[in-house]
């Protein structure tokens, strides 16, 4: 309870975390490997993940059985095997192919913040998943995801829009996101009750107000 009042990682005792950086209040449920990726405050993976090579934002939320950034293999070879990079492990070589692995990391997968990823669904290597987009339960993403989309099947196609495109602009300038974490309790009854269009005109107009406010001040003391 402590770890947790503090807002520390929780990691499940059978998960794997290898050179990965976690952000506060974060969680990692039972067998899930995470190698280098960085993953943002409140976000959340679920049981059997296997994650790599990724930039994860804050409160996303990985159902289990997610995979992002699945080993690529090199088509370009004569061998698509992995004796040719992972070489030590075949006594071919005294060291692993440094170069194959240089190019994994170059094609990361990049969330946004407060993204969906269903179960099972599958990320692609160099994908990016807007911010509040939807991947639904199975699918496999091979291209870019807009922002506050519902992307499904396989490949993985746009079926609709999460919000309008007004709501989306206005939660994007609000940024609830990045709040503190007083402000979200503080608002948690708004979250909870209000629907994203209504969320969005309450706060959008209390930061325009507040920007008018500081303005005018600015003005004020001006000479």
């Amino acid at each position: 309870m402590e770890n947790e009042k503090m807002g520390e990682p929780r990691i499940e005792p059978t998960a794997r975390i290898i050179e990965s950086t976690l952000g506060v209040w974060t969680a990692v449920g039972a067998r899930t490997l995470i190698q280098e990726t960085v993953v943002g405050d409140y976000s959340y993976a679920s049981n059997d993940c296997d994650i790599i090579y990724s930039q994860i934002g804050k409160f996303c939320s990985l159902a289990s059985h997610v995979r992002i950034n699945p080993g690529n293999h090199p088509l370009w070879r004569a061998a698509l095997h992995h004796f040719t990079y992972r070489s030590r492990s075949y006594n071919l070589h005294a060291e692993d192919d440094r170069g194959f692995f240089e190019w994994r990391r170059s094609h990361p997968v990049v969330l946004g913040d407060d993204v969906w990823i269903g179960h099972g669904a599958i990320l692609l290597p160099g994908v990016k998943v807007g911010t509040g987009a939807v991947v639904g339960a199975g699918a496999v993403v091979t291209k870019d995801v807009p922002p506050f989309t519902i992307v499904v099947g396989i490949p993985a196609r746009t079926i609709r829009r999460r919000v309008s495109l007004d709501v989306e602009n206005a939660l994007m300038r609000i940024r609830w996101w990045d709040w503190p974490h007083e402000k979200l309790a503080e608002a948690l009854d708004d979250f909870r009750k209000l629907a994203a269009p209504a969320f969005a005109a309450k706060y959008d107009s209390e930061k325009e107000e507040k920007r008018h406010a500081e303005h005018g001040k600015e003005f004020s003391q001006s000479p």
